[in-house]
Protein backbone atom coordinates (compact mmCIF):
# COMPACT_ATOMS: atom_id res chain seq x y z
CA UNK A 1 0.00 0.00 0.00
CA UNK A 2 2.85 2.37 0.83
CA UNK A 3 4.47 1.87 -2.60
CA UNK A 4 1.09 2.41 -4.27
CA UNK A 5 0.64 5.59 -2.24
CA UNK A 6 4.05 6.91 -3.23
CA UNK A 7 3.43 6.09 -6.89
CA UNK A 8 0.17 8.02 -6.93
CA UNK A 9 1.81 10.96 -5.15
CA UNK A 10 4.73 11.01 -7.56
CA UNK A 11 2.65 10.86 -10.71
CA UNK A 12 0.25 13.54 -9.52
CA UNK A 13 3.06 15.93 -8.54
CA UNK A 14 4.93 15.57 -11.80
CA UNK A 15 1.78 15.91 -13.85
CA UNK A 16 0.73 18.99 -11.94
CA UNK A 17 3.86 20.92 -12.73
CA UNK A 18 2.72 20.80 -16.34
CA UNK A 19 0.73 23.83 -15.30
CA UNK A 20 3.97 25.77 -15.26
CA UNK A 21 5.17 24.24 -18.52
CA UNK A 22 2.22 24.33 -20.85
CA UNK A 23 2.17 28.13 -21.29
CA UNK A 24 -1.15 27.95 -23.10
CA UNK A 25 -0.78 30.62 -25.76
CA UNK A 26 -3.59 33.14 -26.25
CA UNK A 27 -2.98 35.03 -29.53
CA UNK A 28 -6.20 37.05 -29.27
CA UNK A 29 -5.60 40.11 -27.06
CA UNK A 30 -7.65 42.90 -28.65
CA UNK A 31 -11.10 43.14 -30.19
CA UNK A 32 -9.69 43.26 -33.72
CA UNK A 33 -7.49 40.23 -33.15
CA UNK A 34 -10.34 38.22 -31.62
CA UNK A 35 -12.59 39.03 -34.59
CA UNK A 36 -9.86 37.93 -37.03
CA UNK A 37 -8.86 34.67 -35.27
CA UNK A 38 -5.42 36.16 -34.62
CA UNK A 39 -4.78 37.01 -38.32
CA UNK A 40 -3.67 40.49 -37.35
CA UNK A 41 0.01 41.08 -38.11
CA UNK A 42 0.30 42.61 -41.58
CA UNK A 43 -2.96 44.57 -41.14
CA UNK A 44 -2.39 45.60 -37.51
CA UNK A 45 -3.18 49.30 -37.11
CA UNK A 46 -3.99 51.75 -34.37
CA UNK A 47 -2.99 51.24 -30.75
CA UNK A 48 -2.89 47.42 -30.76
CA UNK A 49 -0.23 47.45 -33.48
CA UNK A 50 2.14 48.08 -30.55
CA UNK A 51 1.65 44.42 -29.60
CA UNK A 52 0.91 42.61 -32.87
CA UNK A 53 3.40 44.39 -35.11
CA UNK A 54 5.28 47.41 -33.71
CA UNK A 55 6.80 48.09 -37.17
CA UNK A 56 3.29 48.96 -38.35
CA UNK A 57 3.14 51.86 -35.88
CA UNK A 58 5.09 53.83 -38.52
CA UNK A 59 2.12 53.52 -40.89
CA UNK A 60 -0.45 54.81 -38.38
CA UNK A 61 -1.91 58.25 -38.83
CA UNK A 62 0.04 60.98 -37.02
CA UNK A 63 -1.91 60.77 -33.76
CA UNK A 64 -1.66 59.04 -30.41
CA UNK A 65 -3.93 56.00 -30.11
CA UNK A 66 -5.33 54.26 -27.05
CA UNK A 67 -7.14 50.90 -27.03
CA UNK A 68 -8.68 49.41 -23.90
CA UNK A 69 -10.06 45.92 -24.46
CA UNK A 70 -11.90 43.57 -22.13
CA UNK A 71 -12.23 39.84 -22.87
CA UNK A 72 -14.55 37.30 -21.30
CA UNK A 73 -13.21 33.75 -21.68
CA UNK A 74 -15.34 30.67 -21.11
CA UNK A 75 -13.76 27.20 -21.05
CA UNK A 76 -16.59 24.63 -21.26
CA UNK A 77 -16.40 21.37 -19.33
CA UNK A 78 -14.25 18.72 -20.96
CA UNK A 79 -15.81 15.26 -21.12
CA UNK A 80 -13.56 12.29 -20.41
CA UNK A 81 -14.66 8.73 -21.23
CA UNK A 82 -12.39 5.99 -19.95
CA UNK A 83 -11.78 3.04 -22.27
CA UNK A 84 -11.23 0.56 -19.41
CA UNK A 85 -13.17 1.61 -16.32
CA UNK A 86 -16.49 3.52 -16.69
CA UNK A 87 -16.14 4.60 -13.04
CA UNK A 88 -13.41 6.99 -14.22
CA UNK A 89 -15.72 8.84 -16.65
CA UNK A 90 -15.98 12.50 -15.65
CA UNK A 91 -16.34 16.14 -16.66
CA UNK A 92 -14.03 18.98 -15.71
CA UNK A 93 -15.40 22.18 -14.20
CA UNK A 94 -16.64 25.00 -16.38
CA UNK A 95 -14.17 27.94 -16.20
CA UNK A 96 -14.80 31.69 -16.62
CA UNK A 97 -12.26 34.52 -16.78
CA UNK A 98 -12.23 38.28 -17.36
CA UNK A 99 -9.07 39.72 -18.94
CA UNK A 100 -8.39 43.45 -19.53
CA UNK A 101 -5.69 44.60 -21.98
CA UNK A 102 -4.28 48.05 -22.79
CA UNK A 103 -2.50 49.31 -25.92
CA UNK A 104 -0.93 52.72 -26.60
CA UNK A 105 0.99 54.27 -29.52
CA UNK A 106 2.55 57.69 -29.97
CA UNK A 107 2.74 60.30 -32.68
CA UNK A 108 5.62 60.47 -35.15
CA UNK A 109 8.85 61.90 -33.72
CA UNK A 110 11.37 62.31 -36.58
CA UNK A 111 10.61 58.84 -37.91
CA UNK A 112 10.32 57.18 -34.50
CA UNK A 113 7.15 56.02 -32.77
CA UNK A 114 6.71 54.57 -29.30
CA UNK A 115 4.20 52.10 -27.96
CA UNK A 116 3.19 50.08 -24.94
CA UNK A 117 0.97 47.05 -24.38
CA UNK A 118 -0.19 45.21 -21.27
CA UNK A 119 -1.56 41.81 -22.22
CA UNK A 120 -2.22 38.25 -21.02
CA UNK A 121 -0.53 36.17 -23.77
CA UNK A 122 -0.88 32.84 -22.00
CA UNK A 123 -2.79 31.04 -19.28
CA UNK A 124 -4.37 27.84 -18.15
CA UNK A 125 -7.06 26.70 -15.78
CA UNK A 126 -8.39 23.21 -15.30
CA UNK A 127 -10.25 21.81 -12.28
CA UNK A 128 -11.71 18.38 -11.62
CA UNK A 129 -13.98 17.38 -8.73
CA UNK A 130 -14.18 13.70 -9.75
CA UNK A 131 -12.27 11.29 -7.53
CA UNK A 132 -9.89 9.81 -10.11
CA UNK A 133 -9.02 13.04 -11.97
CA UNK A 134 -8.47 15.24 -8.91
CA UNK A 135 -5.78 12.85 -7.70
CA UNK A 136 -3.53 14.55 -10.26
CA UNK A 137 -5.44 17.71 -11.26
CA UNK A 138 -7.77 19.05 -8.59
CA UNK A 139 -6.78 22.55 -9.67
CA UNK A 140 -4.38 23.92 -12.26
CA UNK A 141 -4.30 27.68 -12.76
CA UNK A 142 -1.62 29.70 -14.52
CA UNK A 143 -1.58 33.46 -15.09
CA UNK A 144 0.80 35.18 -17.51
CA UNK A 145 0.95 38.98 -17.82
CA UNK A 146 3.23 40.79 -20.27
CA UNK A 147 4.38 44.42 -20.22
CA UNK A 148 5.80 45.25 -23.66
CA UNK A 149 7.30 48.72 -24.38
CA UNK A 150 8.20 49.04 -28.08
CA UNK A 151 9.69 51.43 -30.63
CA UNK A 152 9.50 51.66 -34.42
CA UNK A 153 11.55 53.47 -37.03
CA UNK A 154 10.40 54.40 -40.52
CA UNK A 155 13.31 53.66 -42.86
CA UNK A 156 11.32 55.13 -45.72
CA UNK A 157 7.70 55.32 -46.88
CA UNK A 158 7.64 51.58 -47.64
CA UNK A 159 9.86 49.99 -44.98
CA UNK A 160 9.62 50.06 -41.19
CA UNK A 161 11.33 48.14 -38.39
CA UNK A 162 10.39 47.80 -34.74
CA UNK A 163 11.02 45.94 -31.53
CA UNK A 164 10.80 46.02 -27.78
CA UNK A 165 11.29 44.44 -24.38
CA UNK A 166 9.08 41.66 -22.99
CA UNK A 167 8.62 41.78 -19.21
CA UNK A 168 6.77 38.63 -18.14
CA UNK A 169 5.10 38.01 -14.80
CA UNK A 170 3.49 34.65 -14.10
CA UNK A 171 2.06 32.80 -11.13
CA UNK A 172 0.36 29.49 -10.67
CA UNK A 173 -1.51 27.29 -8.20
CA UNK A 174 -1.54 23.48 -8.25
CA UNK A 175 -3.67 21.29 -5.99
CA UNK A 176 -4.35 17.56 -5.93
CA UNK A 177 -6.14 15.15 -3.63
CA UNK A 178 -5.85 11.37 -3.93
CA UNK A 179 -7.73 10.55 -0.73
CA UNK A 180 -10.72 9.34 -2.75
CA UNK A 181 -8.60 6.49 -4.11
CA UNK A 182 -8.19 4.99 -0.67
CA UNK A 183 -5.12 6.99 0.24
CA UNK A 184 -4.55 10.21 2.16
CA UNK A 185 -2.35 12.26 -0.15
CA UNK A 186 -2.75 15.97 -0.84
CA UNK A 187 -0.57 18.57 -2.51
CA UNK A 188 -0.55 22.36 -2.65
CA UNK A 189 1.98 24.22 -4.80
CA UNK A 190 2.30 27.96 -5.44
CA UNK A 191 4.91 29.83 -7.44
CA UNK A 192 5.61 33.01 -9.37
CA UNK A 193 8.37 34.77 -11.30
CA UNK A 194 9.40 37.79 -13.39
CA UNK A 195 11.42 37.15 -16.56
CA UNK A 196 12.47 39.11 -19.66
CA UNK A 197 12.68 38.67 -23.43
CA UNK A 198 12.36 40.73 -26.59
CA UNK A 199 10.33 41.06 -29.77
CA UNK A 200 11.22 42.23 -33.30
CA UNK A 201 9.15 43.29 -36.30
CA UNK A 202 9.55 44.29 -39.94
CA UNK A 203 6.95 45.61 -42.38
CA UNK A 204 7.33 46.29 -46.10
CA UNK A 205 4.66 47.91 -48.28
CA UNK A 206 5.49 47.21 -51.94
CA UNK A 207 2.30 49.04 -52.93
CA UNK A 208 -0.22 51.26 -51.15
CA UNK A 209 -2.69 48.35 -50.95
CA UNK A 210 -0.32 45.61 -49.76
CA UNK A 211 1.86 44.84 -46.75
CA UNK A 212 4.30 42.04 -45.96
CA UNK A 213 5.15 41.60 -42.29
CA UNK A 214 7.48 39.45 -40.22
CA UNK A 215 7.42 39.38 -36.42
CA UNK A 216 9.32 37.41 -33.79
CA UNK A 217 8.72 37.07 -30.06
CA UNK A 218 11.66 35.53 -28.25
CA UNK A 219 11.70 32.48 -26.04
CA UNK A 220 11.54 33.35 -22.34
CA UNK A 221 12.84 30.79 -19.86
CA UNK A 222 10.47 30.98 -16.93
CA UNK A 223 11.75 29.81 -13.57
CA UNK A 224 8.75 29.54 -11.28
CA UNK A 225 9.79 29.71 -7.63
CA UNK A 226 7.53 29.25 -4.64
CA UNK A 227 6.44 26.85 -1.93
CA UNK A 228 5.44 23.19 -2.05
CA UNK A 229 3.56 21.25 0.62
CA UNK A 230 3.25 17.47 0.41
CA UNK A 231 1.10 15.39 2.75
CA UNK A 232 1.24 11.64 3.25
CA UNK A 233 -1.28 9.89 5.53
CA UNK A 234 -2.15 13.21 7.15
CA UNK A 235 1.49 14.05 7.84
CA UNK A 236 3.27 16.91 6.12
CA UNK A 237 6.38 15.37 4.57
CA UNK A 238 7.62 18.53 2.86
CA UNK A 239 7.02 22.26 3.34
CA UNK A 240 9.57 24.45 1.60
CA UNK A 241 10.89 26.09 -1.50
CA UNK A 242 10.46 24.54 -4.92
CA UNK A 243 11.18 25.62 -8.49
CA UNK A 244 10.83 24.46 -12.07
CA UNK A 245 12.35 26.00 -15.21
CA UNK A 246 10.33 25.85 -18.41
CA UNK A 247 10.18 27.83 -21.67
CA UNK A 248 7.58 30.33 -22.79
CA UNK A 249 8.32 29.53 -26.42
CA UNK A 250 9.34 31.82 -29.25
CA UNK A 251 6.78 32.66 -31.95
CA UNK A 252 7.60 33.56 -35.56
CA UNK A 253 4.82 35.03 -37.71
CA UNK A 254 4.81 35.78 -41.44
CA UNK A 255 1.79 37.60 -42.87
CA UNK A 256 0.62 39.36 -46.00
CA UNK A 257 -2.37 41.64 -46.45
CA UNK A 258 -4.03 43.28 -49.43
CA UNK A 259 -6.76 45.91 -49.72
CA UNK A 260 -9.31 45.31 -52.47
CA UNK A 261 -11.40 48.23 -53.79
CA UNK A 262 -10.18 50.44 -50.91
CA UNK A 263 -12.69 48.70 -48.63
CA UNK A 264 -11.92 45.02 -48.13
CA UNK A 265 -8.67 43.79 -46.57
CA UNK A 266 -7.64 40.14 -46.62
CA UNK A 267 -4.80 38.87 -44.47
CA UNK A 268 -3.09 35.47 -44.64
CA UNK A 269 -0.86 34.55 -41.72
CA UNK A 270 1.41 31.67 -40.85
CA UNK A 271 2.93 31.41 -37.39
CA UNK A 272 5.22 28.84 -35.83
CA UNK A 273 5.50 28.34 -32.08
CA UNK A 274 8.76 26.75 -30.95
CA UNK A 275 7.46 24.39 -28.28
CA UNK A 276 10.34 21.95 -28.92
CA UNK A 277 12.35 23.94 -26.37
CA UNK A 278 10.34 22.01 -23.81
CA UNK A 279 12.27 18.75 -23.75
CA UNK A 280 12.00 17.74 -20.11
CA UNK A 281 10.55 18.67 -16.76
CA UNK A 282 13.02 19.01 -13.88
CA UNK A 283 11.44 19.86 -10.53
CA UNK A 284 13.86 21.07 -7.84
CA UNK A 285 13.57 21.56 -4.07
CA UNK A 286 15.47 24.11 -2.00
CA UNK A 287 15.84 21.76 0.94
CA UNK A 288 15.99 18.01 1.34
CA UNK A 289 12.90 15.89 0.82
CA UNK A 290 12.52 12.39 2.32
CA UNK A 291 15.06 10.06 0.73
CA UNK A 292 12.38 7.59 -0.36
CA UNK A 293 10.88 10.30 -2.60
CA UNK A 294 14.12 11.47 -4.23
CA UNK A 295 14.29 8.89 -7.09
CA UNK A 296 10.80 9.83 -8.24
CA UNK A 297 10.45 13.52 -7.41
CA UNK A 298 13.90 14.76 -8.46
CA UNK A 299 14.50 12.85 -11.71
CA UNK A 300 13.94 14.81 -14.95
CA UNK A 301 10.82 13.70 -16.83
CA UNK A 302 10.91 13.68 -20.66
CA UNK A 303 8.23 15.83 -22.36
CA UNK A 304 9.47 16.14 -25.94
CA UNK A 305 6.92 18.67 -27.14
CA UNK A 306 7.02 19.62 -30.81
CA UNK A 307 6.98 22.89 -32.72
CA UNK A 308 3.52 23.76 -34.00
CA UNK A 309 2.12 25.65 -36.98
CA UNK A 310 -0.99 27.79 -37.21
CA UNK A 311 -2.65 29.04 -40.40
CA UNK A 312 -4.95 32.06 -40.18
CA UNK A 313 -7.09 34.14 -42.50
CA UNK A 314 -8.74 37.44 -41.63
CA UNK A 315 -11.27 39.54 -43.53
CA UNK A 316 -11.90 43.23 -42.78
CA UNK A 317 -14.60 45.14 -44.69
CA UNK A 318 -15.32 48.86 -44.35
CA UNK A 319 -19.11 48.61 -44.74
CA UNK A 320 -19.72 52.34 -44.32
CA UNK A 321 -17.92 55.42 -43.08
CA UNK A 322 -18.67 54.41 -39.50
CA UNK A 323 -19.09 50.62 -39.54
CA UNK A 324 -16.32 48.06 -40.06
CA UNK A 325 -17.03 44.31 -40.22
CA UNK A 326 -14.48 41.59 -39.42
CA UNK A 327 -14.30 37.80 -39.63
CA UNK A 328 -11.62 35.15 -39.32
CA UNK A 329 -10.71 31.47 -39.37
CA UNK A 330 -7.65 29.55 -38.16
CA UNK A 331 -6.25 26.05 -37.82
CA UNK A 332 -4.07 25.59 -34.74
CA UNK A 333 -2.10 22.49 -33.71
CA UNK A 334 -1.40 21.10 -30.23
CA UNK A 335 2.27 20.74 -29.19
CA UNK A 336 1.82 17.84 -26.75
CA UNK A 337 2.42 14.29 -28.00
CA UNK A 338 0.05 11.60 -26.76
CA UNK A 339 2.61 10.42 -24.21
CA UNK A 340 2.62 13.83 -22.48
CA UNK A 341 -1.14 14.33 -22.27
CA UNK A 342 -2.78 14.32 -18.84
CA UNK A 343 -5.83 15.59 -17.00
CA UNK A 344 -4.14 18.92 -16.24
CA UNK A 345 -4.06 19.92 -19.92
CA UNK A 346 -6.11 17.65 -22.22
CA UNK A 347 -5.26 19.72 -25.28
CA UNK A 348 -5.87 18.86 -28.93
CA UNK A 349 -5.79 20.37 -32.42
CA UNK A 350 -8.29 23.18 -32.93
CA UNK A 351 -10.23 25.16 -35.50
CA UNK A 352 -11.11 28.80 -34.74
CA UNK A 353 -14.12 30.74 -36.04
CA UNK A 354 -14.63 34.44 -35.32
CA UNK A 355 -16.47 37.63 -36.26
CA UNK A 356 -16.92 41.17 -35.00
CA UNK A 357 -17.53 44.82 -35.77
CA UNK A 358 -16.11 48.25 -35.06
CA UNK A 359 -18.24 51.39 -34.94
CA UNK A 360 -16.97 54.97 -35.04
CA UNK A 361 -18.81 57.17 -32.55
CA UNK A 362 -17.07 60.36 -33.63
CA UNK A 363 -13.71 61.53 -35.01
CA UNK A 364 -11.92 60.50 -31.82
CA UNK A 365 -13.75 57.47 -30.47
CA UNK A 366 -14.59 53.96 -31.66
CA UNK A 367 -16.08 50.92 -30.00
CA UNK A 368 -15.73 47.29 -31.01
CA UNK A 369 -17.20 43.90 -30.16
CA UNK A 370 -16.00 40.49 -31.32
CA UNK A 371 -16.57 36.79 -30.68
CA UNK A 372 -14.37 33.73 -31.22
CA UNK A 373 -15.14 30.03 -30.90
CA UNK A 374 -12.22 27.63 -30.42
CA UNK A 375 -13.37 24.11 -31.35
CA UNK A 376 -11.11 21.33 -30.07
CA UNK A 377 -10.87 17.94 -31.76
CA UNK A 378 -11.56 14.74 -29.84
CA UNK A 379 -8.40 13.06 -28.61
CA UNK A 380 -7.77 9.50 -27.41
CA UNK A 381 -4.67 8.53 -25.43
CA UNK A 382 -3.52 5.42 -23.56
CA UNK A 383 -1.12 6.58 -20.85
CA UNK A 384 -2.15 4.42 -17.90
CA UNK A 385 0.86 2.18 -17.38
CA UNK A 386 -0.59 0.19 -14.47
CA UNK A 387 -3.88 -0.19 -12.55
CA UNK A 388 -2.48 2.05 -9.78
CA UNK A 389 -1.30 4.93 -11.96
CA UNK A 390 -3.32 8.12 -12.35
CA UNK A 391 -3.31 8.85 -16.08
CA UNK A 392 -5.86 8.95 -18.91
CA UNK A 393 -6.69 5.83 -20.88
CA UNK A 394 -9.62 7.05 -22.93
CA UNK A 395 -11.07 9.92 -24.96
CA UNK A 396 -11.36 13.64 -24.26
CA UNK A 397 -14.13 15.57 -26.04
CA UNK A 398 -16.17 18.79 -25.89
CA UNK A 399 -13.06 20.89 -25.24
CA UNK A 400 -12.67 24.41 -26.57
CA UNK A 401 -13.19 28.04 -25.63
CA UNK A 402 -15.51 31.00 -26.18
CA UNK A 403 -14.03 34.52 -26.25
CA UNK A 404 -16.07 37.73 -26.22
CA UNK A 405 -14.05 40.95 -26.47
CA UNK A 406 -15.23 44.54 -26.20
CA UNK A 407 -12.99 47.52 -26.90
CA UNK A 408 -12.87 51.29 -26.61
CA UNK A 409 -10.51 53.14 -28.96
CA UNK A 410 -9.48 56.77 -28.61
CA UNK A 411 -7.44 59.00 -30.89
CA UNK A 412 -5.74 62.13 -29.47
Amino acid sequence: MKNKLLKITTISLLASSMLLASGWRIPEQSSSSTALSGAYVANANGADSSYYNPANMSFNEDNCFLDISFTYINLPSITYKDSVNPAFNAKSKNENFYVPTIFLTSKNYSGFRYGLSITAPGGLSKRWDSVYQKASAQEFSLKVIELNPVISYSVNSKLSVGGGLRAIYSDGVVKSDASGLGTDVQRNLKGDTVEFGYNLALSYKPTKESNIALTYRSNVNIKEEGNAKLYLNGTKVYDGGASVKVPLPAVLALAVSYVFNQKTTVELEYDRTYWSKYKQLDFNYKSAIPAILVPNFDNPIPRNWKDTNAFRIGLTHQYSDKLKLLAGFAIDKSPAPNSSLGFELPDSDAKLYSLGFEYQLNKKMKIGLSYLYDSKDKRTVHNRTSPTSVAPDGTFSDGGAHLLTASFKYRF
